[in-house]
């Protein structure tokens, strides 16, 4: 793997700075690349999504392991890097580039990414830009099953999110979807030391991986009542949601302790689940 001085020696080459506003802070700690490699279980010929791999150290990394890797890059000089050198590394040959943003919509992954994928099982591996984290966890969890394992260095704060418990002040939307669906496991915590440059936050590692046996097979509908009762925290679900007929919901399995003066970070996230199955019954009945 790429050394600090090699990753210089890259950018020297071609006049390049690392770039604050597409959050190119770049992972340097070789331990916790593997850790987190490790920490996803790819095998030889899994296919692996990376999304925003700077100069390719983790890249090298998962083609050295046997993996088939797509790589998106935004940067127009960090892909043009990429696509020259990376497939001329061991492993290369199974390393395909995406030049672009790997959303193509709040709620929607690039298409090149999809077609490449080609609803074949697969896993994001990725030290994650900032500003892309959230959604693009949350668009691959709501919307691709087939993401069975999600592997990422994100920001503390995003992380705390998403491993939140009820009456918590991060307990929200991320939590509910991810611990409803997947089994949530932090990995290590990375202080702001294991990137050049050195960013202002402290971040995480976190593993995701897909429940044999989630609380939803419905996570659209799960997504969309948590945008709903979240909308407002300090709002009552009552008030949240004025038309609906709380006896019928109360009378829905797991609803049974549910009442319109809770507030949406009070509930457990079985709770929330059967208060999204209850609030779609009552849409179809």
């Amino acid at each position: 793997m790429q050394t600090l001085a090699q990753i210089k020696a890259l950018l020297d080459e071609r006049a390049l700075r690392p770039k604050r506003s597409l959050g190119q802070n770049f992972l340097i700690d070789h331990n916790l690349i593997r850790k987190l490699v490790d920490a996803a279980d790819v095998q030889r010929g899994d296919l692996v999504l990376e999304v925003g791999p700077g100069t390719g150290t983790m890249s090298e990394e998962l083609l050295a392991r046997g993996c088939e890797l797509i790589a998106c890059e935004l940067d127009d000089q960090l892909a043009d890097l990429n696509r020259t050198r990376l497939p001329t590394l061991p492993g290369g040959d199974k390393f395909t580039l995406v030049h672009a943003d790997c959303l193509a919509g709040k709620h929607d992954i690039n298409p090149e990414i999809l077609q490449l994928i080609n609803h074949r099982p697969f896993a994001l591996v990725a030290n994650l830009p900032y500003g892309a984290a959230t959604p693009l966890m949350s668009t691959l969890l709501v919307s691709h099953p087939s993401c069975h394992t999600l592997a990422v260095t994100i920001q503390r704060e995003v992380a705390d999110r998403i491993t939140a418990q009820p009456n918590s002040k991060d307990f929200g939307p991320l939590a509910v979807i991810a611990q409803a669906l997947c089994e949530v496991k932090k990995v290590a915590t990375c202080p702001p030391e294991c990137f050049w440059p050195r960013p202002e936050v402290t971040s995480s590692m976190i593993l995701l991986k897909r429940s044999p046996t989630p609380l939803t097979n419905i996570a659209q509908h799960l997504s969309d009542a948590c945008r709903d009762i979240f909308a407002q925290r300090r709002k009552q679900i009552g008030s949240l949601l004025k038309t609906i007929d709380w006896t019928k919901i109360a009378a829905q399995p797991g609803c049974e302790a549910i009442n319109p003066t809770m507030r949406a970070e009070q509930l457990t996230i079985p709770q929330v689940v059967a208060l999204a199955n209850a609030l779609r019954n009552s849409v179809t009945s």
